[in-house]
């Protein structure tokens, strides 16, 4: 994951109260150059949502992704669920939190 990735996948994580997240880079699919990081989709699953309708969702997290829009991110594809639109979406398996960064490898002693 590159930089631009683990902001975007920091400010959300700070802003939201969220049960799953995905930051996908995409630029690859794209004529970009290898490495860049310039078009991504997330997906979200927060309570949060429930009471925001879908475009204020959208702006919401363009707001909070303001930095990156202005800047290396030229294409961003938001996939904004509550924990029920999830569920009946794709079943119910339940969801993986977002991770919170390190490794067992990185736990020294063990």
């Amino acid at each position: 994951m590159g930089p631009v990735a683990r902001s975007i996948e920091r400010k959300l994580t700070a802003a939201l109260e969220l049960d799953h997240l995905e930051v996908v880079n995409e630029s690859n699919n794209h004529s970009e150059p290898p490495g860049s990081e310039s078009h991504f989709r997330v997906v979200l699953v927060s309570g949060a949502f429930a009471a925001m309708t879908r475009i204020k969702r959208h702006r919401q997290v363009n707001t909070w992704l303001a930095e990156e829009l202005a800047g290396p991110v030229h294409a961003l594809s938001i996939h904004a669920f509550t924990p029920d639109e999830w569920r009946a979406r794709f079943g119910t398996a339940s969801l993986s939190p977002p991770c919170l960064g390190g490794s067992k490898a990185d736990v020294s002693g063990s």
